[in-house]
């Protein structure tokens, strides 16, 4: 998914990970860096992905529930994507959002 996401113009990094969701176990939300000459919008790239589930190419349940766009995406030291860190960030922060209402 993530080297989809990098085939649309304005992306410069993105990374997706699988957050639980009641229904179907997991489902994938994404990251994306944006270039600064133009940023698509988070329908932009829901609908990019949607168009290569649509031709099949992947499977339709690949399509990001969720577009984030953030300034940088965490990385390991060898400069590998840090999935662990997105993940518990995105956890962490859903659980603060939880307790909040």
């Amino acid at each position: 998914i993530e080297d989809i996401i990098l085939r649309l113009p304005g992306v410069a990094e993105a990374a997706v990970v699988g957050v639980p969701d009641d229904r179907w176990g997991e489902r994938p939300v994404a990251f994306v860096v944006g270039k600064k000459e133009a940023t698509p919008s988070e329908d932009a790239v829901r609908r990019h992905v949607a168009d290569f589930a649509g031709r099949g190419t992947i499977s339709k349940y690949a399509v990001p529930d969720k577009v984030y766009f953030v300034d940088a995406i965490p990385k390991t030291s060898v400069g590998k994507l840090d999935k662990k860190v997105i993940r518990a960030k995105l956890l962490e922060t859903a659980a603060d959002a939880a307790t909040t209402r």
